[in-house]
């Protein structure tokens, strides 16, 4: 069964003559443009654009559903479905906050957090040029560790493009390298790892793998905490995003190892590769997010105080019933 949200979107993309991968971008921009507003704004009549950018935000997120469904990944379904109507309730919450005239200093850090966390990713993502830096030097980072490891043989290949239909070599594609223009195929940009005895792809490297989201959540997050000394917030940036870098090249690595170590394992149609991607990784990705938290909540109690907050109301209700 069709989802009927996804449904009405691609048909409002088809009224407007776009593609679904512009629509989605254009949900983006919006959402970073009216939360930017709203938090920086809050004191004016900023506030009042957060109300439609959060659906904004939501909607941005909710048509990657299809795409990873189609990819049967549990975790990020199950992220990208719930952002929709959380993004909802809290634009309900703004509005009510705004008609009464009260400043909630973690509603104004939330939209701060996500304007200034999804904003830099989309440009990432956006711009072909740094898409394709972001996928080498994760190559590069993993290919290295596996070598440090005594795991070497491996070469990375050329960068590749994929289409839709086939895959091109980077330096022959003819698309625009300074914003992304057209619909490409699920891979994207991407470059595989290949072995250097038979030359044969062992995985490849997409933008996903690099864990820019990872570090653009925390950089959004520090940057937008108002109360908090500038001294306070680059320390705790100088913690965590190094600390992403170095955790997500032993998952690249580690996932590599495991997928050309056990090339036959399989549980219940879950192949080695799918297990340790797809499942392993992530939770242990996100536990590590936790365990960052945690080190954060200690040098910033600030983002501890607008957390607790904000899920305030989710504690209320839960104790109501």
């Amino acid at each position: 069964m069709d989802d009927p949200i996804i449904e009405i979107l691609h048909g409002l993309a088809s009224a407007l003559a776009i593609e679904n991968s512009e629509l989605k971008l254009l949900f983006g921009a919006l959402g970073v443009i009216l939360l930017g507003f709203g938090h920086f704004r809050a004191s004016s009549k900023g506030s009042i654009l957060a109300i439609i950018g959060w659906p904004m935000i939501g909607l941005h997120f909710y048509m990657d559903v299809p795409h990873y469904v189609e990819i049967q990944d549990p975790v990020l379904i199950l992220m990208t479905a719930a952002g929709l109507p959380l993004t909802i309730a809290v634009a309900v919450w703004d509005g009510r906050n705004i008609s009464r005239g009260i400043e909630d200093e973690a509603l104004i850090w939330a939209r701060g957090a996500i304007a200034l966390a999804t904003g830099p990713y989309l440009i990432m993502a956006h711009v072909p040029i740094f898409n394709v830096i972001a996928v080498w030097i994760t190559a590069w980072s993993a290919n290295t560790f596996l070598a440090f490891s005594g795991h070497d043989g491996y070469v990375i290949g050329a960068m590749l493009v994929d289409t839709g239909t086939a895959d091109v070599l980077w330096s022959e594609w003819e698309g625009n390298r300074w914003i992304l223009t057209q619909q490409l195929g699920e891979a994207g940009f991407h470059t595989p790892l290949l072995d250097e005895t038979s030359g044969q792809p062992s995985v490849s490297f997409v933008m996903a793998c690099s864990a820019a989201q990872s570090m653009a959540v925390f950089i959004g997050a520090l940057f937008a905490i108002r109360t908090a000394p500038w001294q306070r917030r680059m320390r705790a940036l100088l913690v965590t995003v190094p600390t992403i870098f170095v955790l997500n090249t032993f998952r690249n690595a580690g996932i590599v190892w495991l997928h050309t170590t056990y090339p036959q394992w399989d549980l219940l149609g879950i192949t080695m590769f799918d297990f340790a991607h797809s499942y392993a990784a992530k939770a242990g990705s996100l536990f590590a997010m936790f365990l960052m938290a945690l080190v954060l909540f200690d040098l910033l109690p600030e983002m501890h105080r607008h957390i607790m907050r904000l899920i305030k109301p989710i504690s209320d209700l839960r104790s109501a019933t």
